[in-house]
């Protein structure tokens, strides 16, 4: 997909992104959102202060209990390096991960092969796969871009869940926005009453087994029952492909060739389904991120833009693969690849609530969160 109208002179953020503007010198205010968080969230020195005074803090509140902190894996570089961490700094994690029939192989490996190799129990979460089916066909049907909201949303149900069986206080996760930017809402904004409405309208299956995450239940986890999210890559010297070639060195973990390609239906929505069918490519977001953390030159990320975001040889056969797994026909695919485009804004969602009180809603975000949610810092830049 080629870049569309000016480029960001520190990135390559382009007019193809929703709510970008430039200033006098070409920089786009996303650029501008990444000095504010790195300033926000400072690595180095002060960065791994505020991270051991954090372990602290999860080691006080688990001292008499088997874990102290809960990490949701994936088998990819991020969750998988951040046990590694996680055990470097003495910490007691539960790893937990969320089937929903889409794991690779490969990324089953490597959650096997990190989890016995640092003693981590692990505990798999399954849910029954016919309603996952129902709900990944369900946002197709929708017209959406982002179609895997229904994994993002059980994910944070999950860890949520389990970390009040467990008496637990704090998620680990293995969010970085150095390394993987900012995302517009436009792109992938989901929540939990946009999924009951999107599941009502296209749905045919009923929901017994899948965990929704609600607004509600955020306020209940958060609030109510103080658990904390904490982000330790935002404090650490983490390099995304520094962290791959450890992982292979120390653990024979195995690469799945693509950001969050771990996942088979994940990678079909972002390399594929966004590419395709909306003109979105999210790699302008992450290359854009470790141009300016220093990760990769603008130069290497250009040239990486001169390719598609899937193997073309092998489009076909994910496609099939996708096609078998949803119980659809090509013809059926088809009909609802060529559907009409969506945007979030068609159906209904928290969106209006969340992003309209953000700066009411501070006070008592804060007692939700340890720090200010990086949307916040979205919502006060770009919207």
């Amino acid at each position: 997909m080629p870049f569309q109208g000016r480029i960001c002179a520190r990135g390559i953020w382009d007019e193809s992104i929703p709510g970008i503007a430039f200033d006098e010198a070409g920089v786009s205010n996303y650029a501008r959102l990444f000095d504010r968080l790195a300033k926000a969230f400072p690595r180095g020195e002060k960065g791994l202060s505020e991270w051991r005074s954090l372990v602290q803090k999860i080691n006080a509140s688990g001292k008499n209990q088997r874990y102290n902190c809960i990490i949701g894996v994936s088998g990819g570089t991020d969750s998988s390096y951040l046990l590694h961490v996680a055990r470097g700094f003495g910490l007691k994690p539960l790893a937990v991960n969320f089937d929903n029939g889409w794991n690779s192989d490969i990324a089953v490996k490597n959650i096997k092969k990190m989890t016995t190799a640092l003693d981590i129990d692990l505990e798999t979460y399954v849910v029954n796969y016919e309603e996952i089916k129902d709900l990944n066909k369900s946002y197709m049907y929708a017209g959406l871009p982002w179609i895997d909201i229904p994994t993002d949303l059980a994910i944070k149900a999950v860890l949520y869940k389990i970390a009040i069986r467990e008496g637990l206080k704090f998620i680990l996760r293995g969010n970085d926005f150095r390394s993987e930017g900012t995302q517009p809402s436009e792109w992938t904004y989901g929540d939990g009453r946009q999924l009951s409405a999107v599941h009502r309208k296209f749905g045919k299956v009923k929901l017994k087994t899948f965990p929704n995450y609600t607004l509600f239940k955020l306020v209940y986890y958060g609030f109510v029952k103080g658990i904390k999210s904490i982000y330790p890559f935002y404090y650490l010297d983490y390099n995304k492909a520094k962290a791959q070639d450890f992982l292979k060195k120390i653990y024979a973990w195995e690469y799945y060739g693509g950001h969050h390609h771990e996942n088979i239906f994940t990678k079909f929505a972002i390399a594929y389904w966004l590419y395709e069918k909306f003109g979105i490519d999210k790699r302008k977001i992450t290359l854009s991120a470790q141009i300016l953390s220093g990760e990769m030159s603008r130069r290497d990320a250009l040239a990486q833009m001169e390719k598609l975001p899937y193997d073309k040889d092998k489009a076909a056969e994910m496609i099939e693969y996708v096609i078998k797994k949803l119980d659809l026909t090509k013809d059926e695919f088809m009909r609802i690849f060529k559907n009409k485009k969506r945007s979030f804004k068609d159906y209904p969602s928290y969106h209006f609530i969340l992003s309209g009180m953000t700066k009411m809603a501070m006070p008592f975000l804060k007692l939700i969160f340890i720090h200010k949610p990086q949307s916040i810092y979205k919502n006060e830049m770009i919207g």
